[in-house]
């Protein structure tokens, strides 16, 4: 199904998200990667606040390369999101509804997912250069100092991504894999 969403996202929006969906997104989302999960989460961890509140937010897991000469953002893929596994928990204790990046997750983060009601997302890797047209403002708003790993706030306007995991536990890589080999006779 086919699904227009404003961000950010309160929790009753996320939980009405079910894998397979096509969602594009508008609005306000932000990037972190690897080093500022670290940053953050350690931070976190001796009681600071993050760069940026984090209740009802989306994390896109991007590092964009510079921008070109009147462009907002240079190419603008997702990274693997397993490398933010061990963040990813504690973010969303503190009110994350959604993350967008590529790949498979971890049991742990799948089970904070549904305890936490948040989404993953799954942008198209290799496609950079077209999800940047989607990204109408760049701002780095902490950690400048990580360079493209810094944290942005990105205004956005559909945003094209998949919800590969649901707040109720769906899991499209693990149900496509099963439909897949039941229509071949695999099973």
């Amino acid at each position: 199904m086919e699904k227009h969403i404003q961000a950010p996202i309160s929790k009753e929006i996320v939980k009405s998200l079910q894998a397979g969906d096509y969602v594009y997104i508008t609005g306000t989302i932000y990037t972190a990667r690897d080093a500022a999960h670290k940053r953050m989460y350690e931070g976190m961890l001796e009681g600071k606040e993050p760069p940026f509140d984090l209740k009802d937010n989306i994390i896109y897991y991007l590092g964009p390369t510079p921008a070109r000469e009147g462009q907002v953002i240079g190419s603008a893929g997702p990274t693997t999101s397993s490398r933010m596994d061990k963040y990813a928990p504690l973010l969303m204790e503190h009110g994350l509804s959604g993350m967008i990046g590529k790949g498979k997750r971890s049991p742990a983060v799948l089970e904070a997912m549904q305890k936490q009601t948040c989404v993953y997302f799954a942008a198209v890797g290799g496609a950079g250069a077209l999800l940047s047209k989607c990204i109408k403002k760049a701002e780095v708003i902490a950690y400048e100092d990580l360079g493209t790993e810094a944290i942005r706030k990105l205004e956005v306007e559909n945003l094209p991504v998949i919800v590969v995991a649901d707040a109720a536990g769906n899991n499209m890589y693990e149900t496509a894999v099963k439909e897949y080999r039941a229509s071949h006779g695999l099973e």
